[in-house]
């Protein structure tokens, strides 16, 4: 998925995003994996913030780049920030790291990530990679109606539960420590059926007649897929195939 990297500058830039985003971006982390969320605690864009110098870079998928320029404006008021587009080129890959290249928080497994004048990325297979170690994507396992923890943001070190005050705190929180998550995120294998359509992305995955889920990236026999935990359980069917959860 194509990237876009903004740049945050002026005095107030790192007080400004500490208090709006899931994580902390006001400790040493020479690249950090956050999130912004509407104050009902629902996703609204993932993205890495590298400090830079007098700047922080917002490394985010390019077609939420303009609405999360718009949204941060929003809460600017007359804090001392200016956001802005910056011409770099985002480059990811699994294999020996340029010098310059940052680990990508996430995960080991995700390798590592570069800003600089051209791309170098190798050619990873990451929708294989990230099903292997149910890595959830932009616009694909999350959505507008995600709520973090449902998609392992926590797993993923992405909100920190110490840092204080952030726009949609209180209902993320109020899930860690006061709810059961009942639905969410689960790795699956995929057996389509002899002359069968191919399971795909977005399609419904039920028990008998009761809906359990949705089938989301799918890489050869795995997939991952969003799943009432409580329906899971034993063969399930995604259109003609046969789906059994993993973990």
């Amino acid at each position: 998925m194509p990237r876009t990297v903004l740049t945050l500058t002026g005095a107030d830039r790192t007080e400004f995003l500490q208090g709006l985003v899931t994580n902390d971006v006001a400790g040493d982390a020479p690249i950090v994996y956050t999130a912004l969320l509407t104050p009902q605690g629902k996703y609204i864009a993932d993205f890495f913030v590298v400090p830079q110098g007098d700047a922080m870079l917002i490394d985010v998928a390019t077609d939420l780049a303009a609405p999360l320029a718009q949204r941060l404006s929003m809460y600017r008021l007359r804090a001392d920030v200016q956001i802005a587009e910056a011409d770099l080129v985002v480059s990811r890959g699994t294999g020996p790291a340029p010098d310059d290249a940052l680990p990508d928080p996430r995960d080991p497994a995700m390798g590592w990530r570069r800003y600089g004048d051209t791309d170098v990325s190798d050619d990873t297979d990451w929708d294989a990679l990230r099903v292997a170690h149910l890595i959830p994507e932009t616009g694909v396992e999350l959505t507008p109606e995600t709520y973090i923890l449902e998609v392992g943001f926590e797993r993923l070190g992405g909100v920190d539960f110490r840092k204080g005050c952030y726009v949609g705190q209180e209902v993320t929180a109020r899930m860690k420590h006061k709810t059961e998550l009942k639905k969410g995120l689960a790795t699956v294998s995929v057996t389509d059926a002899p002359g069968g359509i191919p399971a795909g992305i977005g399609t419904a995955i039920t028990a008998g007649e009761r809906p359990v889920g949705t089938l989301l990236t799918r890489a050869g026999d795995r997939a991952i897929a969003w799943l009432r935990f409580d329906r899971a359980v034993g063969e399930m069917q995604a259109g003609d195939a046969t789906v059994v959860r993993r973990d």
